[in-house]
């Protein structure tokens, strides 16, 4: 806000203004409820006769939540905004004013009467008295308030009320609007999703077994205060899982608190057998929850991210069973919780609370293979896989490739006692079982020939007999980074140099929000990037369901994968010498800590995944080093980007650069060798935007890309055209990756190469494969 803003906001307090403080006798009752339209409305709209019942209703004050001294009820972001409400008068005030916080220009009407205009913007609540000639629009009974608000910069927010000079309320905070921005936007795959054939498809792809049942579908839910620890007496409705309580899909679009909990119930069919483990299994539930089988707790999990399961064998009856779930999340503070947020905005989105991924049972032996990781090596030809084993048992694996059988073997039986399992809990009936097979000549996996092995491995007891067996796939490749004649670092895949040209991908819907509506919608993201001549994603601030990176895995689309941000940031100073930490308690950092491993432990045996990025831009990075090293001792095989973007520390293998709209790298910035160890990156450029009518997720705001917006689509695409151009130049200068922004609009940002519902692509797939060619050539 500039020095001319403040001058002319202080022209608000023309009226002998008085702050507000405290009041004596009873005061005007406040009424925060309104209804609100941000499109023109008719003449006469200030009037008390004026028909405004197709106008939206909302709680007082509107605005956005950083405006100072705010208290947003309902979120404003448009440039005006035109707001009606009655009030009851059961006596004419003595001293009749408003109490109003204005930021910018507003005109106040009563019963039709002009009773304030004034320009500027104030920082805080003031008391402006009614002129006394047009008091006389007051009467006694009811009345009508109209409000207008235009506001070009800054903050904005407007709160009115009519209360006596002499006689001001205090005002309580603002109730919060629990319905979220209900867009029209739908992708067509969403249209066709029903209760029926929700998510419907084997949730675990690499680790596969034929005894599982999907409990996706309509479950009751209820929302009770956070301080409600038994079962709802009273069931709010129904929502479809696996889609989260925010959500157009999960049939309620509601915001959850952080004061609230929210309850799911269904039953399902059980039949307990001696000998069988019967396991539940959650892809995915933001953020804590507690679950409950027959009323009996069978374990909590804290983490929105990443999958876990319970043995629920102890809690089941022959016939039907009562499945009860009970979450809490806050979404912000110290949790990982990526792009959501309380107040959806600019590059921040609506909050997902909840179910957002499959719910499955698994029926298991006793013995049983509990998890494992697929390692491979190019160079050897060789699969090793790796597994922890509940019960006792040897592993039987054999590789194939389609009919043929290319490796087989039987595990020698080593035992090491106390294995952790990815329930997070350490169990001494488990062990390690370990095998190393190596395929004959084999064929390599990589973006231009994704070749799969198919793996089954089957668990021999003590007399040779399978007691169980999972199918799986493994891509054989190695990940690593070679010296160029130049002395530019660069990536390798099977020792060949390669670079890595990717989209920022969101993966966000307008429809699931967080949850992709399909797995043929999530496929469609990655077959048309893969046909627009992209090799690699960049997966930003977000765990897809596992299904995803199994379709990269078989299409041929390498992966950075980002860890989850949330908590505190440091000042955000990019690639400058000196850079700063956030503070994060040790309890907070070992909850962050222990989400990395999961989120690692659950990809890690996938060949898509070749980089780990644990922040992002500042946002939560405290101990960078120490993450860093931790990251590269957990994951050798991979490479580490520390900060795509963030405050940059030597560690890892990458020094990642943002620069919009137009790619540029601060080469300066690596005096005296600071970058001479790290492979040099563009991890975001680009966001040029394009809005497409009818394709807006809300038409009225201001969608906005990175830069001024082009005049026509044709000026866009020469944008898009001029940044590819200038990505190739820095790579001749030793840069080795580029990460476009973005694959997608999302919500407000309009930067996508197709609209968020995906119905329009903004330049065609041929037209980019064939502009992106020239980003290869350097690397043959």
């Amino acid at each position: 806000m500039t020095s001319i803003h403040k001058f002319v906001g202080c022209l608000s307090l023309i009226f002998a203004v008085t702050l507000v403080g405290a009041s004596m006798g009873a005061a005007q009752e406040i009424v925060d409820q309104w209804r609100y339209s941000l499109r023109r409305p008719a003449d006469g709209w200030q009037k008390p006769a004026f028909d405004d019942t197709q106008w939206t209703q909302g709680s007082g004050g509107f605005g956005t939540r950083d405006t100072p001294n705010a208290r947003v009820g309902t979120v404003w972001a448009t440039n005006t905004i035109w707001l009606r409400k009655s009030l009851n008068l059961p006596v004419i005030p003595a001293k009749p004013a408003l109490l109003i916080h204005h930021d910018e220009d507003v005109d106040v009407f009563i019963n039709g009467v002009n009773v304030l205009s004034v320009k500027g913007f104030t920082t805080d609540y003031a008391v402006i008295p009614i002129p006394e000639p047009k008091q006389a629009a007051l009467k006694i009974g009811t009345n009508v308030m109209a409000v207008r608000c235009r506001q070009t910069s800054g903050g904005q927010f407007i709160d009115v009320h009519l209360v006596d000079a002499d006689q001001v309320p205090k005002l309580e905070p603002a109730k919060r609007n629990t319905t979220p921005f209900q867009s029209e936007l739908i992708t067509t795959w969403g249209q066709d999703v029903t209760a029926e054939n929700a998510w419907t498809e084997y949730p675990r792809p690499q680790f596969q077994r034929s005894q599982w049942v999907n409990l996706n579908g309509e479950w009751d839910y209820a929302v009770t205060p956070e301080t409600q620890t038994d079962q709802p007496a009273q069931w709010n409705g129904k929502i479809l899982v696996p889609y989260c309580l925010e959500s157009k899909l999960g049939g309620v679009e509601r915001l959850l608190d952080a004061s609230e909990a929210l309850w799911y119930r269904r039953t399902f069919d059980a039949k307990p057998k001696t000998g069988r483990r019967t396991l539940l299994n959650f892809e995915a539930v933001d953020y804590r929850c507690e679950v409950f089988v027959n009323e009996q707790s069978v374990g909590k999990h804290q983490g929105g991210n990443t999958p876990f399961w319970f043995d629920i064998t102890d809690s089941l009856t022959d016939g039907k069973n009562q499945l009860l779930v009970r979450v809490e999340d806050e979404t912000e503070k110290f949790q990982l919780c990526g792009k959501q947020t309380l107040n959806a905005r600019g590059i921040w989105y609506t909050q997902v609370s909840g179910i957002w991924q499959t719910v499955w049972l698994e029926e298991v032996a006793d013995q049983h293979i509990d998890q494992w990781k697929i390692a491979t090596d190019a160079m050897a030809g060789s699969i090793t896989v790796d597994a922890t084993v509940k019960g006792g048992g040897k592993l039987h694996v054999i590789v194939t490739d389609g009919d043929r059988v290319v490796a087989e073997g039987t595990s020698a039986g080593r035992k090491t006692a106390g294995q952790t399992t990815a329930a997070g809990t350490t169990d001494a009936g488990t062990h390690s079982e370990t095998i190393e097979l190596t395929v004959t000549d084999a064929k390599l996996w990589s973006p231009s020939s994704p070749h799969l092995y198919g793996i089954e491995a089957k668990l021999l007891d003590a007399k040779g007999q399978v007691v169980d067996t999972v199918q799986s796939y493994a891509g054989i490749r190695t990940v690593g980074k070679v010296k160029d004649a130049d002395g530019q670092w660069r990536f390798t895949l099977n020792g060949e140099v390669i670079f890595h040209w990717g989209p920022l991908d969101q993966g966000w819907w307008p429809d699931g929000l967080l949850t992709p509506p399909s797995d043929e919608a999530m496929l469609f993201d990655i077959q048309w990037l893969k046909d627009a001549g992209f090799n690699m994603i960049r997966k930003h601030i977000k765990v897809e369901p596992r299904r995803y990176y199994y379709h990269c895995d078989r299409l041929g689309m390498m992966v950075w994968q980002d860890h989850v941000s949330g908590g505190p940031k440091p000042k955000w100073t990019r690639l400058a010498p000196n850079p700063e930490d956030a503070t994060w308690p040790d309890q907070e950092h070992d909850q962050f800590m222990l989400e990395l491993d999961r989120m690692i432990q659950t990809l890690e045996s996938h060949p898509s995944i070749v980089c780990w990025v644990p922040f992002n831009e500042a946002w939560g990075q405290h101990r960078t080093v120490e993450t860093g090293q931790w990251t590269l001792k957990r994951d050798p095989s991979r490479l580490v980007n520390i900060a795509s973007g963030g405050n940059f520390w030597p560690i890892g293998d990458i020094v990642d650069a943002h620069k919009y709209p137009h790619p540029e790298f601060p080469f300066q910035q690596g005096e005296g060798g600071r970058f001479d160890g790290f492979i040099k990156v563009m991890g975001e450029f680009g966001g040029h935007g394009f809005p497409v009518t009818g394709h807006l997720w809300d038409a009225n705001r201001r969608n906005w890309g990175y830069g001024d917006l082009p005049k026509s689509l044709d000026e866009y695409k020469d944008r898009y055209t001029t940044s590819i151009q200038m990505l190739d130049q820095l790579q001749q200068q030793g840069i080795a990756a580029g990460v476009y922004t973005q694959t997608t609009d999302v919500e407000g940002e309009i930067n996508g190469l197709m609209t968020y519902d995906r119905k329009v692509i903004k330049i065609p797939a041929k037209q980019l494969a064939e502009l992106h060619k020239q980003l290869f050539n350097q690397a043959e």
